[in-house]
C-alpha cells in the first residue's frame, strides 16, 4: 500500500504481465481536472527500467515540466 497525497505527482511501471493496480481516491474522478507531467521528461531524470512499454495516449501527451505554468493550480 502507498499513500500519495492530493496533487502529488506520481507514476509507476509494472515489471510483470497481468499486473493489477487499484486506486482509491478521496473524491469522485473528474477527467476535466486531471493534470500530469510527461512520464519521460528529461528534467525529471527518472531512470525507468529498460523494456517494452505500453503508454496510454493520454499519458504520452502530458506536457513537459518546462511547459507547465507552476503558478497556476
Amino acid at each position: 500500500m502507498l499513500f500519495v497525497p492530493e496533487r502529488f505527482a506520481h507514476g509507476y511501471q509494472t515489471l510483470e504481465d497481468n499486473t493489477e493496480l487499484d486506486y482509491q481516491m478521496s473524491v469522485f474522478f473528474e477527467p476535466a481536472f486531471q493534470k500530469g507531467i510527461r512520464w519521460n521528461d528529461p528534467a525529471l531524470s527518472i531512470s525507468w527500467p529498460n523494456g517494452n512499454r505500453i503508454i496510454s495516449e493520454k499519458d504520452s501527451s502530458f506536457p513537459l515540466l518546462s511547459e507547465i505554468d507552476l503558478g497556476s493550480s
